[in-house]
């Protein structure tokens, strides 16, 4: 099986090289969508496609009845319009990685279905090609769902919803890293709900007469303050983050400034206090509105949940990431302030999400750029690949093992009646 990923590296490598020159967010990841779909097909694997919009799902069958194993790779890019390999038009680029993630997911099937090991497997290995995993473009998102085309802003939790992984009982993806040395594992990660502001006042010349105006920027700068003023609130092992932007600073120049637009995320270690530091945001925006007179509407859309790996499942990938480049290119992970919708994944089945370098730069910048594709690409294909085996063979004894051991934190059920309670939108004067 490893033979066989040797054998098609070139042709693996050259799937990510092509994704890296098309890059596309979030729901719009057609090009990328097709090209994968392709490879699975030209691999014998039967699939189906706008999932999501753009997802592709394959699968591959073992001898027997067992547990599957689902192997995922993001389909999107990040909008860095100064990337060097940006999409002039779009802004689009391919800043943190997941063109690596399509090339070692696809790079597993390669060695599986050319190798002819599947035969000797229990269950079975689905293959998804998930979108929109960078949260990003939230009024345009809202727009899809709106339209009745999406109901989740994030990929992996669409899928929940659409009953796509429910076929599948242990997950994992590989994220390429600019850390050393070749891979990581251990690394949680915090959730995050993302919020959408506006903020309405009252236009009137600026110069004449800005006393008839309610100035919509100064509420959003007081509720920018007062966001700051909580920050010594947060316990330091909740790992709060926020970070708005505006989006909207107001129309022309000469005019009070009546509808100034905001985006921030609320990111936090537990979901419990991400909910608290949500409430201390809410009551910041609305002072803000408070303090000069303007109104506020605060929409409020679940993001993804923290994410924390399998212990068990961790053991099985690491033994063989061992195998592959030796101890001492295995490290430990921390926790990472950042957030993924394998977060998601992990409340409902034992996940993990390994790293592996090969990147250099600082992720979802300009500077960003994969240099070593055997690291990023062929590494944790043949990483996975062999876990996937370890897992299925001996009548799936392995993923037997990590199953009973695993206690999930929701069912899908909870999940979903949870983070549907999160979309909120509420306006509020004073």
């Amino acid at each position: 099986m490893i033979d066989e990923i040797d054998r098609h590296a070139d042709e693996i490598m050259g799937i990510s090289k092509t994704i890296l020159t098309h890059p596309e967010s979030g729901f719009k990841e057609h090009k990328t969508s097709a090209l994968a779909e392709g490879v699975l097909n030209d691999l014998g694997i039967e699939t189906r496609n706008g999932l999501g919009i753009t997802g592709v799902k394959g699968r591959l069958e073992g001898s027997s009845p067992g547990p599957s194993i689902l192997v995922m790779g993001e389909l999107d890019s990040n909008l860095v319009p100064q990337h060097p390999l940006a999409d002039p038009e779009t802004g689009t680029a391919h800043a943190c990685g997941h063109h690596c993630q399509i090339g070692n997911m696809l790079g597993v099937a390669y060695g599986l279905v050319r190798s002819g090991v599947m035969t000797e497997l229990a269950g079975g290995v689905n293959f998804i090609a998930v979108p929109a995993e960078e949260f990003l473009e939230l009024e345009y998102r809202t727009e899809l769902r709106e339209a009745g085309k999406i109901e989740f802003l994030g990929g992996k939790p669409e899928l929940i919803a659409l009953g796509e992984v429910d076929d599948s009982d242990i997950c994992m993806l590989t994220h390429a890293t600019t850390d050393p040395p070749s891979f990581s594992i251990g690394k949680t990660n915090n959730g995050m709900v993302g919020k959408t502001i506006r903020y309405a006042g009252y236009a009137s010349h600026a110069g004449g007469s800005p006393h008839l105006g309610t100035n919509a920027l100064n509420a959003a700068e007081v509720a920018l303050a007062a966001i700051h003023a909580q920050r010594d609130t947060f316990k330091d092992e909740d790992q709060i983050r926020i970070h708005p932007i505006i989006t909207r600073g107001g129309s022309v120049v000469n005019a009070v400034p009546d509808d100034v637009r905001m985006e921030t995320y609320v990111r936090g270690a537990t979901f419990e206090a991400i909910l608290d530091a949500n409430a201390k945001v809410d009551r910041a925006l609305r002072a803000g509105a408070m303090g000069v007179g303007a109104e506020v509407e605060i929409a409020t859309v679940p993001g993804y949940l923290p994410y924390h790996e399998s212990p068990d499942l961790a053991a099985v990938w690491r033994a063989n990431a061992v195998a592959l480049v030796g101890e001492d290119e295995i490290a430990e992970g921390g926790h990472s302030g950042g957030s993924t919708d394998m977060g998601d994944m992990s409340y409902l089945m034992p996940t993990i999400q390994p790293y592996a370098s090969g990147a250099t730069g600082r992720g979802h910048s300009e500077d960003y750029i994969v240099t070593d594709y055997e690291k990023a690409v062929i590494n944790p294909a043949k990483a996975m690949a062999m876990t996937v085996v370890d897992l299925l063979h001996d009548g799936a004894k392995g993923a037997t093992n990590v199953l009973e051991n695993f206690v999930p934190e929701m069912t899908k059920e909870t999940y979903l009646a949870t983070m549907r309670d999160l979309f909120t939108t509420r306006s509020y004067t004073e």
